[in-house]
């Protein structure tokens, strides 16, 4: 028998839950992309994702997934042959290296594995050892999507600070923009992306590049850039059609407008303290299973961990028959182990953007249901347990 019939809940780490808001906001006829609310509402848009990044310079749209800005970052700033330091954390920073090098660009990975975030003496070491300042640009993953490994930015700020070295500081934040805390012009990150399908609650199909002066004067010689992925059009355009260089994604910007009032209604502030709730009550959850059976946190140190997505280890091969159970029984897509050396021994919890308590802990209800329904061992009772923590913070 499956219990599954209602509404189920995707519970992986993007594409997020997309709020009703948001969805009856993309419900409508076409606009016209020349003149009325459509263009009048965009230059809003791009002034309250500057506010939410805490950025004091520009704001690039592209219609894109986070593939597609991992690209235009490196397009309007590197050359052919520059070199760039990436830090190695999980998955996504090995994805971004792969763009880097497929545009002629050299490529330099200094390697964390997947249950640690980036070492800043290392990175002050290695940028000390460039005294020609070969490096143009580091590249760090802010929260490793598949791992949940969570890297302190304004850390590696202070390591290429301390190595008085001119690189560029760019930041990958799809997975922990609008979840876990970011301030990219105090924290000195020199340029950031991100996209809307997590954090921002709307479905994908929109992604932004950051950035400040400093990282907009090497645009001036990088010869890697092509018409599309230019930013300069885009970040001050005399005609609305160059903000996306043609038509706009006309119902994506209406979706992403309404997330951004419900961000605005709860407080940015809040929304960071919500997140870092229901992520705490997960890993006690964890914590307790894990007491009495195989399963861990990938990210052994709570400091490291991210507050929009949780990578579980179950110790041995159960991980996929438990996500199989919640998905065909109960109506709960668990997120897979993705870039993992045994993928079927790790799933993942999703909690970003459009999530609350009740969500949270029938979650967690449910995966005790499959671990017991499919044989994997583990002490009973972490759901009440995450209640607990609810209960105090709450």
């Amino acid at each position: 028998m499956s219990l599954q019939n209602g509404l189920t809940y995707l519970a992986i780490p993007g594409p997020s839950v997309t709020p009703d808001r948001v969805l009856q906001a993309m419900h409508r006829a076409a606009p016209n992309i020349n003149t009325g609310a459509l263009t009048e509402m965009v230059p809003d848009i791009i002034a309250d994702l500057n506010m939410m990044a805490h950025n004091e310079g520009y704001c690039a749209p592209y219609i894109s997934n986070g593939h597609g800005v991992w690209e235009a970052a490196l397009a309007n700033t590197l050359s052919r042959g520059d070199l760039v330091l990436v830090l190695g954390t999980g998955h996504f920073s090995h994805g971004w290296k792969t763009i880097a090098e497929s545009m002629g660009i050299d490529v330099e990975v200094l390697e964390f594995g997947r249950t640690s975030p980036s070492d800043p003496e290392a990175v002050a070491a290695r940028l000390a050892k460039d005294p020609d300042h070969r490096i143009k640009a580091v590249l760090c993953v802010h929260v490793d999507t598949s791992s949940s490994v969570k890297s302190d930015v304004e850390m590696v700020r202070a390591a290429i600070d301390a190595a008085r070295h001119p690189a560029l500081l760019m930041v990958d934040c799809i997975a922990s923009f609008g979840c876990d805390r970011f301030e990219m012009t105090p924290w000195g990150a020199d340029l950031m992306i991100t996209a809307c399908q997590k954090g921002l609650m709307t479905p994908p199909g929109v992604a932004f590049v950051f950035y400040n002066d400093k990282a907009d004067k090497m645009r001036e010689t990088a010869n890697c850039v092509t018409h599309y992925w230019d930013w300069r059009p885009r970040t001050d355009p005399e005609m609305f059609y160059k903000f996306f260089d043609g038509t706009a994604p006309t119902h994506h910007l209406f979706g992403l407008r309404e997330a951004l009032a419900m961000i605005s209604e709860e407080g940015l502030d809040m929304v960071w303290r919500r997140h870092t709730v229901l992520a705490q009550a997960i890993w006690a959850a964890v914590d307790h299973w894990g007491s009495d059976g195989p399963l861990e946190h990938n990210v052994p140190k709570t400091l490291h961990r991210s507050h929009a997505v949780t990578t579980i280890k179950t110790g041995d091969s159960g991980a996929l028959a438990l996500q199989e159970w919640c998905k065909t029984k109960a109506g709960l897509t668990l997120g897979i182990g993705l870039g993992m050396d045994r993928p079927d021994q790790y799933f993942r919890i999703g909690h970003m953007g459009y999530v609350n308590a009740q969500m949270i802990l029938g979650v967690l209800a449910t995966i005790e249901a499959g671990m017991k329904a499919t044989g994997l061992e583990h002490a009973p009772g972490g759901a009440a347990v995450a209640a607990e923590v609810i209960a105090a913070q709450a």
